[in-house]
Order: C-alpha cells, then sequence, then structure tokens
C-alpha cells in the first residue's frame, strides 16, 4: 500500500466554523455550499454567503486545502438566475471546483467559465461508463461523484472506461438509492428534497412517551415508528421507519437506520482506482465533523504508510450504531 498515492480526502463543511474545524482535522478538501436552494443541503441556520465563502478559500489555500462548491440541486423553471449567480459568485471566491448536477448549469458552467475545474455531483446519478463518458465528452467534467449503488468490481469497470477523477463515499448516511431526490419527505411535508434541502424538516418532527416509556415518533401526522422504552430511538426519517402492513408488522419497508462505513474497503477503493474519498454529513455538528475527519486523516495515513489503522471508535458516530458497506461489498444489500 505504500507505494499507492494517497487518495484526496473530502469533508463536509455546513458553516464557516465548520469548514475551518475539517481543515484544521485534515481534510485535502472541503465541501459546502451557499445560502438559499442551489445546493442540496438548505437547511435553516447552514450554508454559506459570498463574503464566507470566499474567506472560508483563503483559510483553506492558506493550509493546502481545497474548497468544492456545492451548485447540485435542480433549478425551477423562471429561477434559473439563482443558480447562474451562484455558479459566477464561486468562481469569483477561487473555489477549486464546483459540483453541480444540472445539465443546464454543466452548460453555463463550461460555456461562461471555461476555466473553471466541473465535478459531476452524486445528484445526477451517473452511474455507468456511457453516461460519465457523455459529461466528460460535452462539459469537461474532471471527475464524477459515484452514487452507492455500485461494487467495488464495478467500480474498477468504470475507472477503466471513464477519462476522469473518481470520488467515492466512505461514510455516513448511506441514504435513498435514488441519490437526494427522495419523494417521501415532499408528500409528507410539503418541503421540496431538492430545493429545500430537508429531509424531515425539524419543525414537523414529534415524539409523544406513552405511561409505560414507549416513544412514538412521527412526521406531521404519519407515525413513523415506536421504540419500547430503552431502545435507542433515532431521528424519524421515512425511509427509515417501521411500519405495519397486511403482510408484516412493525417491519424497516424502505431501508434499516444503519451508517455507510467503508473503513475497511479503503485499501480495496485505492486499488482500483478511486481518487477521492468523501464523508457525507454537512447537516452535522463541528464536533461530529472533527471525530471523523480526525479518523479518517490516520486511517488514509496508515494505509499510505503501510500500517493497519484503528477506526474502531468510528462505529460510535454511525447511525444507531450500525454500520453497513451498503452495496460497496455485494449487491446481496438491498
Amino acid at each position: 500500500m505504500s507505494s499507492i498515492q494517497p487518495p484526496e480526502l473530502v469533508c463536509p463543511a455546513g458553516t464557516p466554523a465548520g469548514l475551518r474545524t475539517a481543515v484544521d482535522a485534515g481534510a485535502d478538501a472541503v465541501y459546502c455550499g451557499f445560502q438559499g436552494p442551489t445546493n442540496a443541503r438548505n437547511f435553516p441556520g447552514l450554508n454559506f454567503t459570498p463574503e464566507q465563502m470566499a474567506k472560508a478559500v483563503d483559510y483553506a489555500h492558506e493550509r493546502d486545502a481545497k474548497v468544492l462548491a456545492a451548485i447540485n440541486s435542480f433549478p425551477t423553471a423562471g429561477r434559473t438566475h439563482v443558480w447562474k449567480e451562484a455558479v459566477d459568485a464561486a468562481v469569483a471566491c477561487g473555489v477549486d471546483a464546483i459540483i453541480i448536477a444540472d445539465i443546464g448549469m454543466a452548460r453555463y458552467l463550461s460555456t461562461r467559465h471555461p476555466q473553471q475545474r466541473i465535478h459531476l455531483s452524486v445528484q445526477a446519478g451517473a452511474s455507468s461508463a456511457e453516461a460519465i463518458r457523455f459529461w466528460c465528452d460535452r462539459f469537461d467534467v474532471k471527475r464524477v461523484v459515484l452514487p452507492r449503488i455500485l461494487t467495488v468490481a464495478e467500480i474498477k469497470q468504470i475507472h477503466d472506461a471513464i477519462p476522469c477523477e473518481i470520488e467515492a463515499f466512505v461514510f455516513g448516511n448511506i441514504g435513498m438509492m435514488a441519490e437526494g431526490r427522495c419523494a417521501l419527505t415532499n408528500y409528507v411535508t410539503g418541503c421540496s428534497t431538492n430545493l429545500d434541502g430537508v429531509c424531515s424538516p425539524a419543525g414537523d418532527v414529534h415524539y409523544e412517551e406513552d405511561r409505560q416509556g414507549n416513544l412514538t415518533s412521527s412526521l406531521r401526522d404519519v407515525t413513523i415508528d415506536r421504540f419500547a422504552q430503552g431502545e435507542h430511538a433515532g431521528y424519524p426519517t421515512i425511509c427509515k421507519g417501521r411500519y405495519s402492513a397486511p403482510h408484516r408488522e412493525h417491519y424497516y419497508a424502505f431501508e434499516e437506520p444503519v451508517s455507510l462505513n467503508l473503513t475497511h474497503l479503503l485499501a480495496d477503493l485505492v486499488q482500483v482506482g478511486v481518487t477521492a474519498l468523501k464523508i457525507e454529513g454537512r447537516q452535522r455538528s463541528r464536533a461530529y465533523v472533527r471525530s471523523v475527519v480526525s479518523a479518517f486523516r490516520g486511517a488514509v495515513d496508515d494505509y499510505a504508510a503501510g500500517r493497519t489503522p484503528d477506526v474502531s471508535h468510528l462505529l460510535a458516530l454511525t447511525e444507531g450504531q450500525r454500520e453497513t458497506q451498503g452495496a460497496f461489498r455485494s449487491k446481496t444489500w438491498r
């Protein structure tokens, strides 16, 4: 492993303070977005103004780290100027790359700012060599963030057939396979997962405890789960709730609450050509970012030096203290 070039460690930042935390903890690159609907994590209190982004770029560059601006939501008709202004602002801030998903924004970016490096967001859902080559040929995309539906062997096949770098998720929420285009929250709350950046908005979340200490979680008027006294209760998201149907009682109909953790596949990912390792979680706390980034910094450095890293403490930061290698290990994972 010592002869292999260490992969770039790409880390999340929801705020300027979060970015500084990620950089100080050892991130090679940090991805973040502007306030508003132009990125897929439009949470209240998160994201950057153009002035904050410019200062963040200066902070990162002074420490040899990169800033990747996520402008990766899909514009609505009549409002494309909002996304174009965000692209212009990111270029003016001096970001190292802009992460896009919309084909119209890709065209605008590649023609208006041809010198700007473009990364293809996971939201674009490009999971085949043919699709990725199209983006590379038409818009000179330099890196693709692969959807979390591919095995390591499939990633190698794609790597051997495309002209750009590959970035792969290695830790955090594994999410629905539609990659950020979930319509379940939209259906229940009326808030757009794409434009409002929400997955179960906090204002619609409710907990109710009965006399026996059992806890019920709900989103607006939809019951998401019921937990026995003492059972760990996670944040209620529709895709990870337990439901009852005529054929089955109290089961995970979509996904189980579990986090992606590929620490034991790092060497495999690097060997098949993955250039950058991505940690999910722009909405997470600075303490979470510091812990996860520090752990992966150590793991990547250990692998590069031929040592076996100890990342056992990362399990405490996974959802429900449960982890999975998802589809990366085998297609048998649903």
